[in-house]
C-alpha cells in the first residue's frame, strides 16, 4: 500500500516545482507577454482552475473523512457485537465456556491484525483470525438446548457470530477503494498549473519563495491527510484502537457464571 506521506512530499515538490517554473520562464518571455493585459487574462483563467480545485479537494477529503468515520463505526459495532455475543453465552449456561475462550482469542487476535504493535503489521483479512470465528460457529453449533430459553439465546448467539464475520470482511473488503489515483493526478496537475500562473508573475523576492514553498507544503499537507483517512488502518491517522481494546480486556475481566 503507498504511503501517503511519500505521496504527500511528492505532491509538494511537484507542486513547487511548477511554481519555480513559472518564475523561470517569466525570464525568457518577451515583455509583450507578460503585460498588463496578459496578466489579468491569466488571472481570470487560474480563477477557474483554482475553484474546481479547491471544490474537488474540499470534496475529496469530506469523502474520506465520512468513509474514516464509517470504518471507526464499524469497528465500534465489531467490538459490541462480541461483547454482547459473550454476554449471551454466559446466559446460556457453562456449556459454552469453550465457546467463550475461543471468542476470547477471537478478540485477541482480531485487535491485533486491525491495530498492531508494528503500523505495517496491519491485516485486515487474516484467514487465521476468521478460523478461530469458525471454530466459535462449529461450538455453537454443537450444543444442545434444553429448552425453548436454551433455544432463543442460542439463535441469538448464531446471529450475532454471523454478525462479527460480516463486519470482518466488510473492513477487509474496503482496502483499496478509495479516490482512484488518476483522479489525484488530475487534481495535482490542476494545482501545478496553478502555482505555474503564481511563479510567472511574482516578484522574484525572499518573500514570493517562501509564500510559494508554504502554500505548496499546505496543499501537500491536504493531499496526504486525504489519503491518509482513506487509509484507516495502519497510518499516521488512524480508527481509535480503543473499542477492540475494551472488548479485550472485558472479555478477559469476565466472570464465569
Amino acid at each position: 500500500m503507498e504511503n501517503p506521506l511519500f505521496i504527500g512530499l511528492v505532491v509538494f515538490a511537484v507542486i513547487l516545482a511548477g511554481a519555480f517554473a513559472g518564475w523561470t520562464a517569466r525570464q525568457c518571455l518577451p515583455a509583450h507577454h507578460v503585460t498588463d493585459e496578459t496578466k489579468n487574462l491569466v488571472s481570470m483563467s487560474m480563477a477557474v482552475v483554482a475553484t474546481i480545485s479547491a471544490l474537488v479537494l474540499g470534496l475529496l477529503i469530506s469523502n474520506a473523512n465520512n468513509l474514516f468515520i464509517a470504518r471507526g463505526g464499524e469497528v465500534t459495532a465489531l467490538s459490541a457485537e462480541i461483547l454482547r455475543l459473550d454476554r449471551i453465552l454466559r446466559r446460556y449456561g457453562s456449556q459454552t465456556e469453550p465457546a467463550r475462550e475461543t471468542l476470547r482469542r477471537y478478540a485477541e487476535r482480531k485487535s491485533a491484525d486491525l491495530f498492531p504493535e508494528h503500523l505495517a503489521d496491519v491485516d485486515l483479512g487474516n484467514s487465521s483470525t476468521y478460523e478461530l470465528l469458525q471454530q466459535l460457529e462449529d461450538s455453537l453449533l454443537a450444543l444442545n438446548p434444553a429448552d425453548p430459553r436454551d433455544r432463543w439465546w442460542l439463535g441469538q448467539a448464531m446471529t450475532l457470530a454471523a454478525k462479527i464475520g460480516d463486519t470482518g470482511w466488510l473492513l477487509a473488503q474496503q482496502v483499496g477503494q478509495g479516490t482512484p489515483k488518476a483522479f489525484v493526478a488530475l487534481l495535482v496537475f490542476w494545482l501545478t498549473l496553478l502555482f505555474a500562473s503564481f511563479g510567472l508573475f511574482a516578484p522574484r523576492n525572499f518573500t514570493s519563495v517562501m509564500i510559494l514553498t508554504l502554500c505548496a507544503l499546505a496543499v501537500g499537507g491536504a493531499i496526504a491527510m486525504l489519503l491518509e483517512l482513506e487509509k484507516g488502518f495502519g497510518g499516521l491517522i488512524h480508527n481509535s484502537p480503543q473499542p477492540m481494546l475494551q472488548a479485550v480486556k472485558a472479555l478477559e475481566a469476565r466472570p464465569n457464571k
